[in-house]
């Protein structure tokens, strides 16, 4: 079965094919780093993270890039959320910038995202933007006004495309407070005139100022990934006006398409409502883990899918908890296995179980990277593993390591759900072979109260004795 994205773009399902064989290139809008990431932010990049580490998995080569916005990004007020926070915190910007991006990858590796393969800066690439500024206002695509240079959405008949808005019904202010230099209520900046306390300013063609928001991204995009890219991502909030924007600068620049599938995750919802900074319902991810494992939060967002809302709660994460643990459990049953197996020829029957489930885990993955119901497979070909183990079929070393390493890839080399080394960092099967052993040594001597306390501890602890003829044995419960 072929790969199958959702594009917003053209609202459908539709085949994956790449602009180069064997290659993908894959842009999703970086955080502002002007606070600390919340829950929304996890969703958000824990979605692209397994777009990226699921076409790994189907043999492309990826290059991955997510800028750091760090000038540029407005608030409704038209105060830049970067010079905001400095002024919170009494910081230069920079040094606010250079916290928060840090506050961010730290968050994201407790996620197990992975890290992009480039994380350029907006502000490090300012010559770059003022050189495809100058291109729009060259091709008459934008206009210049007291130092100002904004984009004329009237030249751009397909501005709304993505989003489904028509210019005509766009009201003055929608983003900012009402500006009288622009042409029309939905022009928008591609560089803004910096006043002299503007503490982020450089100098331009049309004297001292900043880039706009949405620059940066169509700048940052094509300079890494090429004037027209495979996958753009993104959160829904940012198809309008940001994403909107993107396309009508840039294929106005180039001539070209800008982007062949558009990718929009879904937001996290506290009590039905959105969570967002504005609202003050927010949950940073740093505060989330104070509660949870990363691999416990990011399991509670994959058990929703990408496109569809996910309402938070700490009794939906306890929840996940518990699952996750199930799939842990069968890890570890599979790696004490693994312990005692010997040497001997493959089982068919371990061989045709992993063909099975991983086919049935492709093809959830292929109808645009559905990922509860990938873990809902997951979940039988755990059953069916528990199973065979527990029925003591005398599997040999080389079956076992079949097991697991399908078992592992799929949980964990695709899904994220355990960090590299977490299973195997510390192994408890011989501390468990010993007290095994002890309680063998108390039954023998007919000491059935101490023997049977090991037995019920064990048991608390997730470990399940079967007293079988001439030896007991043990299994992880499921």
């Amino acid at each position: 079965m072929a790969l199958y994205v959702y594009n917003s773009l053209t609202r459908r399902k539709e085949k994956f094919e790449p602009l180069h064989e064997g290659r993908v290139h894959i842009y999703v809008c970086g955080p502002t780093v002007y606070d600390y990431p919340h829950i929304g932010h996890a969703k958000s990049y824990i979605s692209f993270d397994i777009v990226v580490r699921y076409l790994h998995y189907l043999g492309y080569k990826v290059r991955y890039v997510q800028n750091i916005t760090d000038v540029g990004h407005l608030l409704d007020s038209g105060e830049d959320r970067i010079l905001k926070g400095a002024k919170r915190e009494r910081v230069e910007p920079m040094e606010l910038v250079e916290r928060y991006t840090r506050a961010y990858f730290e968050a994201m590796d407790a996620l197990n995202v992975l890290r992009p393969d480039i994380s350029p800066h907006a502000a490090a690439h300012v010559p770059e933007q003022i050189e495809l500024v100058e291109t729009l206002l060259k091709k008459g695509y934008a206009y210049e006004v007291n130092g100002s240079v904004y984009y004329d959405v009237s030249k751009w008949p397909d501005y709304g495309k993505l989003s489904g808005r028509k210019v005509e019904e766009q009201q003055a202010g929608a983003r900012l407070e009402v500006n009288p230099e622009k042409h029309h209520p939905a022009d928008f900046a591609l560089w803004k005139k910096a006043e002299p306390e503007h503490v982020m300013q450089w100098n331009s063609p049309w004297g001292r100022g900043y880039p706009g928001w949405h620059i940066e991204c169509s700048t940052m995009s094509m300079k890494y990934l090429g004037e027209t890219i495979d996958i753009h991502g993104g959160g829904m909030e940012n198809q309008f006006p940001h994403h909107e924007c993107e396309i009508a600068q840039s294929e106005a620049a180039t001539g070209k398409p800008f982007v062949k599938y558009w990718m929009h995750n879904n937001m996290v919802l506290v009590d039905g409502v959105k969570m967002s900074k504005s609202l003050g319902n927010f949950t940073t991810i740093s505060q989330a883990l104070e509660k949870y494992s990363g691999e416990q939060i990011r399991f509670f967002i994959l058990q929703t899918g990408y496109r569809s809302p996910v309402d938070f709660s700490d009794e939906a994460v306890k929840a996940a908890g518990q699952g996750l643990e199930k799939l842990q459990t069968t890890l570890r049953n599979i790696k004490q296995y693994l312990d005692r197996a010997k040497d001997g020829a493959e089982a068919p029957v371990v061989t045709e179980l992993c063909a099975k489930y991983r086919s049935l885990f492709e093809k959830e993955m292929d109808d645009d990277f559905n990922t509860p119901a990938a873990i809902g497979q997951l979940f039988e070909f755990s059953k069916e593993i528990n199973k065979l183990l527990s029925a003591d079929a005398g599997l040999s070393k080389e079956s076992v390591e079949i097991l697991f390493a399908t078992y592992k890839e799929l949980s964990q080399n695709v899904l994220g759900l355990l960090k590299e080394g977490g299973v195997e960092q510390v192994s408890v099967s011989p501390f468990i072979d010993l007290l095994i052993s002890l309680r063998n040594e108390l039954r023998h001597r007919k000491e059935w109260g101490l023997a049977d306390q090991i037995r019920d501890e064990l048991m608390k602890n997730g470990v399940i004795i079967e007293d079988k003829k001439g030896a007991s044995q043990w299994r992880f419960k499921e």
